[in-house]
């Protein structure tokens, strides 16, 4: 606890003499916490382990910010903060420290659900899925907290005949040259139930995405390369003549 105890006290001193720290808020920290998030998120993809430490303790900082800001509020501390966590921890995982039953993960998951449900009064389980989130992200939440009470397919198989299905009726509506709304739609029933094939597979999507992101930005960045070594323009090359960089690219990664 000293180290940590040693983060409140610079956190104290920035926030009475830095003119910076001492003019921010919680509006004005916000986008910079959801930056800080997508940093640790691309150190994670990247499996970055100095970059996960370093992330971490940016997002660490913007914790104790918040809660100084709060503390000077007369709101709460960052005491209140730690204490709040651990006992929704506790409450939220009787079968460790009470007398219920999880046998497997999908249990567990259940019981803290029925848990959050009961404990913040809502009337849906779905309630609890910020509208904020990314559209990708908010699926795979929105199908994570349906299954936890047991709206959920069988198995995968299941899931992958409703892909093909969702991919069938996209495919006729644009053949038949359905509206852009119609066409939209489809789409996004497409989107959804592979999102769905992905977490049945224990695939997350987003994640599995962005590695292909990273993959297409790095044979990209090869093409490009190797064309300005060869004094080309990628507007003069055919689709043909930047193919075979972009094979190389590929080849090298097996390498």
């Amino acid at each position: 606890m000293k180290k940590f105890d040693e983060l409140l006290d610079i956190m104290s001193k920035l926030r009475a003499g830095c003119p910076w720290d001492k003019k921010q808020t919680f509006e004005t920290l916000r986008y910079l916490t959801i930056e800080e998030t997508y940093e640790l998120s691309d150190a994670v993809i990247n499996n970055d382990l100095d970059e996960i430490k370093k992330e971490l303790g940016d997002l660490l900082l913007h914790i104790v910010f918040y809660s100084k800001i709060a503390e000077e509020k007369n709101a709460f501390t960052i005491d209140d903060v730690i204490e709040g966590i651990s006992q929704k921890l506790i409450s939220r995982h009787p079968h460790i420290f009470s007398d219920a039953k999880a046998e497997n993960a999908d249990q567990a998951q259940a019981n803290w659900e029925a848990i959050k449900l009961k404990e913040k009064g809502r009337k849906s389980v779905l309630e609890g899925v910020p509208n904020s989130l990314p559209a990708m992200v908010k699926a795979y939440r929105i199908q994570e907290k349906a299954r936890g009470v047991g709206f959920d397919w069988d198995n995968a198989h299941q899931v992958l005949e409703k892909v093909i299905e969702e991919f069938r009726e996209m495919r006729n509506e644009v053949k038949a040259n359905g509206s852009h709304e119609r066409i939209e739609a489809e789409f996004g029933d497409l989107f959804f139930a592979l999102i769905n094939y992905a977490r049945f597979i224990d695939v997350n999507p987003d994640d599995a995405l962005e590695r292909t992101n990273q993959r297409f930005i790095k044979r990209f960045n090869y093409l490009e390369q190797q064309t300005l070594q060869k004094r080309k323009s990628l507007h003069d090359m055919t689709l043909d003549e930047m193919n075979v960089y972009w094979e190389q690219a590929k080849a090298n990664e097996k390498l």
